[in-house]
């Protein structure tokens, strides 16, 4: 007999994910974001009266898992190295951020008639902006790999992080203050803690753990994996009193440090991409329509002000890290929006006392709509960085330039021959990302010092997370034709600029790949690889003499080697 309760429970999840997936249809024919589409949808549902059989206890927790596992898939981009990398970012951008975002929204608050201790609380709040909406917009503009899409995402985690301080201050409230500072001192510790536990389990459990997963050739148990260790660590930091949230960004980080990132990137996406558009609905649900229809000017108004203040403080802390006017202008409106953590500080009993519950149901009602409106004001801001780079008559803004972190080249494969090509690209300082799926030949790649993952490229859920996108050529070297026949016509479709390389050893087979458009190479070098490496730096224009010269000394090298080792 099938459980009743079990029925019930799945009507609301059916009944939302069927008008969600109407909402982002619909949405992307009007050219608005999806986010705009879910939020609506919760607001219509409301207004509607389905806003109760809704907004059900498991919608909450989707919501919440989506934010979980978006801040997982941004610790996947954050290793140790990219944190020490974008250290100044986190510890120093951020900051300023804030500290100009909540200086100047507390003195708009004091203006308005709060007190100046409630004023820079609802300052320092508003100063946030949301994980959620911008880490979407920057995957969906593919900006991951820009200085305006990195310094956006470092300043959301350190707003992250501050966002438990706040939650601290917020809840000190309720005893005067009196326990503000050791509650925060301890948080600190914590925080540290986390970090250090992170770091430690990368290297001594987790890394050991997926060879041994990947040796095993079980590709069902990645998700699993995945899932596991999102949520065991947001579980884990929510239990000693930090937020979900970060420890999901610490467990994103534990795998970021070991070649399974690509791999498990793209088995998260969609749990990820599901559970977040829950979210938006459950922001839509929670506006008070009272609220919207009495007071919408006032609405209006503060979102208006809300919006212009964090364009102008975010313009301003770029400009004092010396970015250009355009880059300022950018960054100030992707971040230009409130965040959802002003729900939660909002909708504390000291905090709403302090400030007022009208006066905080009218923040919290502009405050979403700022979310909505974001998409819309990011594209205007990208637009107008364009308009003033073109007249200030720049070649060229550092700001508004992608990093070289997506590599030209993808090599897929990590044998003899894709290790002649690494070593050709190497050589003359192009940047490649090799993939592996033989866990044994990936881990001899990784400790011979080469750039490589695990994965197997003809999988598309890899695609994106390998930044195909970004890619001139990627480079087969031991090609399936039955896999390419299925593969390349999609490949070409979603990425027409991307040239894509065959390794075969011979001209009959050659021709079959050229027919599916793929540029076939025949190689029968000694060392093997050496016709790839040719073919793959003519491509990518270098000087043919160079070329020459760097094949006759690798060959030279390597006939010396294979001369001692027949010594031996």
């Amino acid at each position: 007999m099938i459980d009743v309760l079990v029925l019930q429970a799945l009507v609301p999840v059916i009944i939302l994910l069927s008008l969600g997936v109407v909402a982002a249809v619909g949405s992307r024919a009007v050219a608005l974001s999806p986010i705009v589409g879910y939020l609506l949808l919760g607001l219509a549902l409301k207004a509607s009266g389905l806003g109760r059989f809704a907004d059900s206890g498991t919608i909450s927790i989707f919501a919440e898992l989506g934010v979980v596992f978006l801040l997982f898939d941004i610790g996947l981009h954050f290793s140790l190295t990219h944190v020490r990398e974008q250290a100044r970012d986190i510890f120093g951008f951020g900051p300023v951020q804030v500290l100009f975002g909540a200086l100047g929204l507390g003195a708009l608050g004091m203006v308005a008639g709060l007190a100046p201790a409630p004023a820079l609380l609802v300052g320092a709040t508003l100063s946030l902006s949301s994980t959620a909406v911008v880490a979407r917009i920057i995957g969906e503009r593919h900006q991951q790999n820009c200085p305006v899409g990195l310094t956006a995402t470092a300043i959301l985690v350190f707003q992250d992080v501050a966002a438990i301080f706040l939650l601290i201050v917020a809840g000190a409230l309720q005893d005067g203050g009196a326990t503000l500072l050791p509650a925060a001192a301890l948080a600190l510790v914590k925080a540290t803690a986390a970090f250090g536990v992170a770091v430690l389990l990368a290297r001594v459990v987790v890394r050991p753990l997926f060879d041994l997963i990947a040796a095993g050739r079980n590709e069902e148990v990645f998700t699993a994996m995945a899932l596991l260790v999102a949520l065991a660590a947001g579980w884990a930091t929510g239990h000693v009193g930090l937020s979900l949230t970060l420890g999901a960004f610490l467990g994103g980080m534990i795998i970021a440090e070991t070649p399974y990132r690509p791999v498990i990137q793209s088995e998260i996406g969609p749990f990820r991409g599901l559970f977040l558009s829950f979210f938006f609905i459950s922001v839509g649900l929670s506006l008070d329509l009272g609220v919207l229809a009495s007071e919408w000017p006032a609405v209006i108004g503060v979102t208006v002000v809300l919006v212009a203040a964090k364009i102008v403080t975010n313009a301003a802390a770029s400009l004092v890290f010396r970015w250009s006017v355009p880059g300022s202008t950018q960054l100030g409106f992707l971040l230009a929006q409130g965040s959802e953590f002003a729900f939660v500080v909002l909708s504390l009993p000291p905090v709403r006392a302090l400030v007022g519950n009208a006066q905080a149901s009218v923040i919290v009602a502009a405050v979403a709509l700022s979310l909505a409106a974001t998409p819309t004001l990011a594209e205007a801001g990208r637009a107008l960085a364009g308009l003033l780079r073109l007249r200030a008559r720049k070649s060229h803004d550092v700001e508004l330039q992608p990093h070289d972190i997506a590599s030209p080249v993808l090599l897929a494969g990590m044998g003899m021959i894709g290790r002649t090509l690494a070593d050709a690209l190497t050589e003359f300082g192009i940047g490649y990302i090799a993939i592996e799926r033989d866990q044994r030949r990936l881990a001899q790649a990784v400790a011979d010092g080469y750039i490589a993952a695990f994965g197997d490229i003809a999988d598309p859920r890899l695609w994106e997370p390998v930044a195909m996108h970004g890619r001139q050529i990627s480079v087969i070297t031991a090609p399936s034709f039955a896999t390419a026949s299925e593969v390349v016509p999609v490949v070409r479709l979603l990425y027409p600029d991307l040239k894509q390389f065959a390794v075969v050893v011979e001209g009959s087979e050659a021709e079959r790949f050229r027919e599916l458009g793929m540029r076939a190479v025949v190689d029968r070098s000694v060392p093997p690889g050496l016709d790839l490496a040719v073919a793959v730096l003519t491509e990518l224009g270098l000087d043919e003499q160079a070329i020459g010269s760097w094949m006759r000394r690798y060959q030279a090298r390597a006939l010396a080697s294979s001369g001692k080792d027949l010594a031996a």
